[in-house]
């Protein structure tokens, strides 16, 4: 779905249009699109743009233009089984400041997947992914954070992006979660819009940007299921 995205995706296009692409190529596919109705959200997936972090809510108004950033964040019910993955996307020419916050919030990604193993603890991709992002001098929004993902869409445990090696769950063998910090490119503080009642953004109005991918831990290793 989000190749489909990625390749259709441009200035012009509407968030509500991206709506109706995931609602109509997830249904065509066999699944159903995870957050339409999911605890009251509106629609088939989250469009968040530019200053804001996450569930953005898709619009006939909101209208994809040069410069923009955007996070496209699928997630799907296919056989009782449920996937969760997110990417950016520029749109046009996108100024070198937000072009860096993209690829280093996907290197965070990155760095997080590295320090994946059995019987690790969160706390150690978690601190991987921290200090990435403070390297690069930008921070992690600490109250939203990913989550366990199998049989419902969220499961335990609330995986965090700002705890420390060696503390939080044990990553055993058959645990599936989310790596998908969001990281913005000034201060950590947030907050929600109050009329929608969903849509996060930065309280200093600063970009924020987000790639998200799912991971299950292996005997060996860990495998990724979904980006």
């Amino acid at each position: 779905m989000l190749d489909y995205v990625a390749e259709h995706i441009k200035a012009g296009v509407s968030t509500e249009e991206i709506n109706r692409w995931v609602h109509e190529v997830t249904t065509k596919m066999g699944g159903i699109p995870a957050p339409l109705n999911y605890e009251g959200f509106p629609k088939s997936v989250c469009t968040s743009l530019n200053n804001e972090v996450c569930h953005g809510i898709p619009s006939e108004d909101i209208i994809l233009k040069d410069g923009d950033i955007i996070n496209v964040d699928v997630s799907t019910n296919l056989n009782g089984y449920y996937s969760d993955s997110s990417r950016m996307f520029c749109i046009g020419e996108v100024s070198e400041d937000k072009k860096r916050l993209v690829s280093a919030a996907k290197q965070a990604v990155e760095e997080g997947l590295k320090a994946v193993k059995p019987w690790g603890f969160l706390g150690d991709m978690a601190q991987a992914v921290n200090d990435y992002v403070k390297s690069q001098g930008y921070s992690v929004v600490r109250e939203v954070g990913g989550h366990g993902i199998g049989l419902e869409f969220h499961e335990d445990p609330w995986v965090s992006y700002v705890t420390e090696k060696g503390t939080e769950m044990l990553m055993v063998p058959g645990l599936c979660f989310t790596i998908e910090p969001m990281i913005n490119m000034g201060r950590p503080e947030i907050y929600t819009d109050e009329e929608n009642g969903w849509t996060i953004y930065t309280k200093d109005g600063t970009p924020s940007a987000q790639w998200e991918i799912q991971v299950l831990v292996t005997e060996d290793g860990c495998e990724v299921i979904s980006y």
